[in-house]
């Protein structure tokens, strides 16, 4: 009888360990074929502290902290469909502050595993803040959607796909360092974010002619006292050669305007100017929406959100972005490139960075046909 007894108890024990190693585990979605799910609740740690050494699930790879990456497997890719989105979704853990949250595609060469210094070409596809929240409180977790249709044609490319592989890394950077002070049940721990990240489709894929990716700047630092063009003006020029011509070509650009000093440019807005081949394309203040709409989500009090709404007005006036909210994507179609060399420049002037503090991080790629 204590044979048996052990027996089960030793069965349970096997039962629960296997369990507990699937948590976290990338998943499919059994009522949706073509939605797949990369990275479920993975668990951010504190962005400052050596790289922790908890278990990871299989074909994931902890880079740092803030970083884990995984590729896109065949199956992965054979879901692909021309409408794509990107699906977020961050939940407390123990940083009680509004952070930056990024998503890249990266191509490396077929075969190899990941290796920062091997990265044959990096895009941010994805750009986000989180909310400043309580894990005690509701609701304990944000959504975010991407559209990434262009993509899209990246990861169907049959070209692309025979000479690289496809990986995903996601990065949400914190620290716990307040809300160890802060929030009941955070006291000595170091972990910030729980961390999901799904794609899904809602159409099958069609053909396409084969792609172009140009990737000009990948979450580069941009200010005017040390990553600029000219010292004390916030200016960058990329520069890019083509062997051959791009059809129908499209610009994608990020930027996100950081500094929460006295006086810091996270609390004005300015006019961003961008130019193509030195002909100005756009100009644009980011920001001039309500946060309301993300009010819910941020469920630890903060210098933000004060007790009252603000009116559309007030918001306005100063928010350059939500916690809570995506970060917009600028798309801008650029026409036919010719073979040769061309630049990117964007110029933002009446940018201060008091006490040379703050950064406008900057992404830029382009996308075509050949």
């Amino acid at each position: 009888m204590k044979k048996i007894t052990l027996y089960l108890t030793l069965l349970l024990i096997s039962l629960s360990l296997q369990t507990g190693c699937r948590e976290n585990q990338p998943v499919e979605n059994q009522n949706d074929p073509k939605s797949f799910t990369l990275f479920n609740e993975i668990l951010f740690y504190d962005g400052y502290a050596e790289t922790a050494d908890e278990p990871v699930p299989d074909g994931i790879y902890r880079i740092s902290n803030s970083k884990y990456v995984t590729r896109l497997s065949d199956k992965n890719l054979t879901k692909i469909g021309n409408k794509l989105n990107l699906d977020i979704v961050i939940k407390a853990a123990c940083d009680n502050y509004d952070r930056i949250g990024n998503v890249f595609l990266s191509l490396i060469n077929k075969g190899e595993i990941y290796n920062q210094n091997g990265l044959v070409s990096t895009v941010e596809i994805a750009r986000f803040i989180t909310p400043f929240m309580d894990k005690n409180k509701s609701p304990e977790e944000v959504p975010y959607t991407f559209d990434i249709s262009n993509i899209a044609k990246i990861l169907k490319d049959t070209e692309l796909s025979s000479k690289y592989d496809f990986w995903i890394e996601f990065d949400v950077f914190g620290v716990p360092y307040a809300a160890n002070e802060q929030i009941s049940g955070c006291a000595g721990k170091n972990y910030t974010f729980f961390g999901t990240l799904t794609f899904s489709n809602s159409e099958d894929f069609k053909e396409s002619n084969n792609q172009k990716l140009i990737s000009l700047s990948s979450f580069a630092n941009f200010n005017n006292y040390k990553n600029t063009d000219v010292v004390g003006q916030t200016i960058r020029t990329l520069e890019f050669t083509t062997s051959t011509s791009i059809q129908n070509a499209t610009l994608y650009l990020i930027t996100s305007n950081h500094g929460a000093n006295a006086g810091g440019e996270e609390y004005v807005r300015r006019n961003h100017y961008i130019y193509f081949d030195e002909t100005l394309i756009d100009a644009y203040k980011p920001g001039g929406i309500s946060c309301e709409p993300f009010r819910k989500y941020n469920t630890q009090s903060n210098g933000i959100y004060g007790r009252t709404e603000r009116s559309d007005s007030e918001w306005a006036s100063w928010s350059n972005w939500c916690p809570g909210d995506v970060i917009p994507i600028r798309i801008y179609d650029i026409g036919n490139v010719s073979a040769g060399t061309h630049s990117f420049k964007i110029e933002v002037p009446d940018a201060i960075f008091v006490d040379n503090q703050g950064d406008f991080p900057l992404s830029v790629y382009i996308q075509g046909e050949i």
